[in-house]
């Protein structure tokens, strides 16, 4: 019999691991795959995005997917409880850009050492390789979870699966299963951190592919034509869509537009001058072409963007590629400016879950005790990370919610007694 059994060794299930064996000697964690951290490791490119240093405002606005929730975990343990974990053990971080915290050595593995570390020197039961195929509870409480091997029973059980983005690393939806066989709801799932898919005759051709644009803002339109929603980063034209930064934030809400509109294919707009309105731009590209009238455009305006896209827009307005600006009408010249500020295009879709970083929807938060990450369908259930109907971009968000869902429910599973 242990006191808690932690379901899944990803950094919600470590972290929990870590606070469970704090006040308890008998804490069992089963992972399915050999090795535990395996999303750590690859996360931030393998140097682990470990947190972000931004104030509590700021990190819940960047967890679009119900990140009101975590204000309340957070007040028992957050952003700079995360870097006083590691700091404290030797592994120092440093700050990036937008607040983002990475080890200083640059490697991952240091991360996950530490987690793993501290779990061995707390007696917590590693077993790796080992499949949950079911979980129970009865009438006194008592959790049994039955693996290929062996059942085990324990006094608490948190899961801590992760979503069904990333699968190679062992997030193959397990938990929603286990959660739902306990009572739970489990809200639609969908991929979100995902490169979007496009349609349009213009990425069929691969005429853009590859092509990288620095500091664009791309948005989703809604059907009155207005933004959904904008991000200003950095952004890349593939072969089946768009990719890069901004793309992979915008994703989940092609994927809640498309619920909105009812349709499969809708708008997004991209501007690549951002800091410029439509006047400032038209007067820029004026005196460009004032300078050197005798020129073509193409090259009268050369260097204004990159020049594939600088082709790929005057093709757009239907302006030849021989016209000089002697010849260019103002109606013309408003249409490049109007095209660069907001070319529009088709998309419908994103690439499916398992290509996405992160898991959109989960276990339903209105059957979760945020203060404590307690199921309030059935007590002793504990759920933390990715698992939960939360989800945020990229930049150390998922992995915040991941390790303060995953200490605030292990520190309560490790104290928890069903006799309460």
């Amino acid at each position: 019999m242990y006191q808690t059994i932690i379901i899944g060794g990803g950094p919600s299930g470590l972290m929990a691991a870590v606070a469970a064996s704090s006040s308890s000697n008998q804490v069992l964690l089963l992972e399915k795959k050999k090795g535990l951290g395996r999303k750590l490791k690859i996360s931030g490119g393998g140097r682990c995005n470990v947190t972000n240093r931004l104030p509590y405002e700021e990190i819940i606005k960047n967890i679009p997917g119900n990140g009101k929730f975590l204000y309340s975990p957070f007040s028992v343990f957050d952003n700079e409880s995360i870097i006083h974990f590691f700091e404290s053990r030797g592994v120092k971080l440093k700050e990036e850009d937008h607040g983002r915290m990475f080890p200083v050595s640059n490697k991952s593995q240091d991360v996950v050492d530490t987690l793993v570390d501290t779990i061995n020197n707390q007696n917590v039961t590693v077993k790796e390789e080992t499949t949950v195929l079911n979980v129970s509870q009865d009438n006194e409480g008592i959790f049994s979870v039955e693996t290929a091997q062996q059942t085990y029973k324990s006094k608490s059980l948190i899961i801590a699966t992760g979503g069904t983005s990333v699968p190679q690393t062992g997030s193959t939806g397990d938990g929603y299963t286990f959660a739902k066989s306990l009572g739970h709801s489990i809200t639609e799932l969908f991929p979100t951190e995902v490169p979007i898919t496009s349609p349009e005759r213009f990425i069929k051709d691969k005429t853009l592919k590859g092509l990288s644009l620095k500091d664009v803002e791309l948005s989703v339109l809604k059907k009155n034509g207005k933004k959904r929603i904008s991000h200003q980063m950095d952004m890349i034209f593939t072969h089946f869509g768009v990719s890069g930064p901004a793309a992979l934030r915008c994703s989940q809400f092609v994927y809640k537009e498309q619920k909105n509109q009812k349709k499969q294919d809708i708008k997004m707009a991209l501007d690549v001058f951002p800091t410029m309105n439509e006047d400032e731009l038209s007067q820029h590209i004026r005196k460009l072409l004032k300078d050197e009238p005798d020129k073509y455009i193409k090259n009268s305006l050369h260097g204004l963007i990159e020049e594939r896209y600088l082709l790929f827009i005057l093709e757009q307005a239907e302006i030849d590629n021989e016209t000089t600006s002697h010849h260019l009408s103002n109606q013309q010249l408003n249409t490049i400016v109007k095209l660069l500020k907001g070319f529009s295009f088709n998309v419908n879709g994103t690439l499916p879950i398992d290509k996405a970083f992160v898991t959109g929807g989960g276990v339903s938060l209105k059957e979760i005790e945020p203060k404590t990450m307690m199921s309030k369908l059935s007590k002793g259930l504990f759920l933390c990370g990715e698992v939960l109907d939360i989800h945020g971009y990229t930049g150390g968000y998922n992995i915040t919610s991941a390790l303060v869902t995953g200490h605030v429910a292990g520190l309560n599973a490790g104290k928890y007694d069903n006799l309460l």
